[in-house]
């Protein structure tokens, strides 16, 4: 089911957006707690806008114990597609009735598409993010030895991706070691996988001895941006430091590491692309990644 593509109708258009409202409007959204920071929908809606969907994307702030009410909702409005970010990843699944193969094995959902009412989860994270990985950073990840810093559901879906992608070593590190432990676990059997507590001699290590040190949290996310997730200066010179967070582009982390010498890859292009595979879910029309990019960019300049 395609959201209406090419009907762009005669209704007026949402504020600062450009796309038009009218009758045959199909709802989408993104959904979290906090989410008002989020620039999915001036991405979206330029995407929208630029293939001719006649679509509308908006947050939604929605706490925990709204998340079911949210989904009926969902069912009940007719809204064809949502994007699950913070910290919904993990328990929106049980408020699907489908869930893709990769996004069961992740154990994440980060994509819901609405085909008349049944409701499937997908997880594009992992994927987005080992897209632009490969094509900013680092084009071959066999051999290489990645640390992921973080345990969580944007962790899930990045383990997963790059375990595919024939690493020689993963090491995840968190502040709870047993969550750690736990997600090494789940994906023991597609590559040699470790953890351990996020501080401490072992951390060190494994951070000296990484082709790739990857941040997954939300350390040193806007506006808290002075933390580091790790200390820069375990890096070796030439790794290649990684951060989820696109807002700031540039991190702290990012930062001290590139005065280190080593190489930096920002959290933007995984946001364009996470969200590139999630608008082509939702309406079989091929994603304007370099459209959907320059949106961003240019509200972070804005807020800048």
């Amino acid at each position: 089911m395609n959201a209406n593509a090419g009907q762009t109708g005669g209704g007026a258009a949402v504020p600062g957006s450009g796309v038009p409202v009218d009758s045959h409007t199909t709802l989408f959204g993104v959904i979290g707690d906090p989410v008002r920071h989020s620039k999915s929908p001036l991405m979206m809606n330029r995407a929208f806008r630029e293939t001719g969907v006649n679509g509308v994307y908006a947050a939604f702030h929605v706490g925990a114990e709204r998340l079911g009410d949210f989904f009926a909702g969902v069912r009940a409005m007719g809204i064809r597609g949502v994007n699950v970010t913070i910290p919904h990843k993990l328990d929106v699944m049980r408020h699907l009735d489908n869930i893709d193969e990769g996004a069961r094995a992740i154990g994440a959902v980060n994509t819901v598409v609405n085909e008349n009412g049944v409701l499937t989860g997908y997880n594009t994270d992992g994927i987005g993010y080992v897209r632009s990985l490969k094509e900013e950073a680092e084009p071959d990840l066999a051999g290489k030895h990645i640390v992921i810093v973080g345990a969580g559901g944007a962790a899930r879906g990045i383990v997963y991706a790059l375990t595919g992608e024939r690493p020689e070593t993963v090491t995840i590190l968190n502040r709870t070691p047993e969550r750690a432990e736990e997600l090494a676990a789940a994906f023991s059997t597609r590559a040699d996988i470790k953890a351990c507590a996020a501080g401490g001699e072992s951390a060190k290590k494994a951070c000296n001895r990484a082709d790739i040190v990857i941040n997954t949290t939300s350390i040193g996310m806007y506006p808290n941006v002075s933390g580091v997730p790790v200390d820069p200066g375990w890096l070796s010179e030439g790794a290649i430091a990684s951060d989820l967070i696109y807002n700031p582009l540039q991190t702290a982390f990012l930062q001290e590491a590139e005065r280190r010498g080593c190489r930096t890859h920002g959290g933007l292009g995984m946001f364009i692309y996470q969200g590139a595979y999630a608008f082509e879910y939702w309406t079989g029309v091929a994603a304007p990644a370099a459209s959907m990019r320059s949106a961003v960019l240019e509200a972070l300049q804005r807020q800048d």
